[in-house]
């Protein structure tokens, strides 16, 4: 999808939430074929192992990046969890309407940050990608502080709404009211009608999102989701807690 057509004004944003086809939603994760011909289908290259985990596959990187650069803060304050000197970085494009993206949150993350981010091994870093309104609703949802929606969220309220966005994908990416399931979500992190409101209707906050999306396709390469930018390798397509694990091992 050409990056022209993919940049969301308030208007397709609020409309666009609430017409989203789950086709749509299914295809986002594969927007690049390249990407997708590029990589083995399990996301993982039989062909290498780790020493340590002889069992156990890496992925194939996809090609290299400036990861100077790449840490570098964009349009939004980065959401980071982790030490700033761990010596893994990762850094996570993804789109809150990807299954994949959900899947690699609700089965790998977790495990991934108690072994690693929560021992000072891995910084981790979420930035958005949206590829269809209704995702960029939902990341604009995360950003806000529910209680003053002209404020950005932290870290400590950004991934509880990630994770339960995702743990929820189903109820409101795949609903024919996209934006009323949206809203039902966002009550239960605090919001109100209002500050739902206040929150989707940020010009700026959507104009920052569009802006993390585009520097991330055009600087880094990313053009599929989720995509890992892992101490400068890129790396497309979900992985399991044993690849993740692997890959993370053989970079300490």
């Amino acid at each position: 999808m050409p990056m022209a057509e993919m940049h969301l004004t308030k208007r397709r944003l609020l409309g666009g939430i609430a017409v989203v086809a789950v086709s749509a939603v299914l295809a986002a994760c594969n927007d690049s074929k390249d990407a997708a011909d590029a990589a083995p289908a399990n996301g993982v290259d039989t062909s290498i192992k780790t020493g340590a985990t002889s069992n156990v596959e890496i992925p194939q990187s996809d090609g290299d990046v400036n990861m100077a650069e790449a840490l570098k803060p964009g349009p939004l304050p980065d959401m980071a969890l982790g030490k700033a000197d761990a010596p893994v970085k990762i850094i996570e494009y993804m789109s809150m309407t990807c299954p994949h993206c959900a899947h690699f949150h609700n089965t790998t993350f977790d495990e991934i940050k108690k072994k690693y981010v929560d021992t000072g091994k891995v910084q981790f870093i979420i930035r958005e990608f949206p590829f269809d309104p209704r995702a960029a609703a939902a990341f604009m949802l995360a950003r806000c502080n529910p209680a003053k929606p002209s404020e950005l969220s932290t870290a400590d309220t950004y991934f509880p709404m990630v994770s339960m966005l995702f743990k929820q994908q189903q109820t409101w990416a795949a609903a024919d009211d996209g934006r009323a399931a949206l809203l039902q979500m966002s009550k239960l992190a605090g919001f109100t009608q209002e500050s739902f409101e206040a929150c989707l209707t940020n010009q700026k906050l959507l104009d920052d999102v569009n802006a993390t999306r585009e520097r991330g396709a055009k600087e880094f390469g990313v053009n599929a989701t989720p995509t890992f930018l892992i101490n400068g390798k890129r790396y497309s397509g979900d992985m399991t807690v044993e690849t993740m694990s692997a890959l993370i091992d053989s970079l300490l």
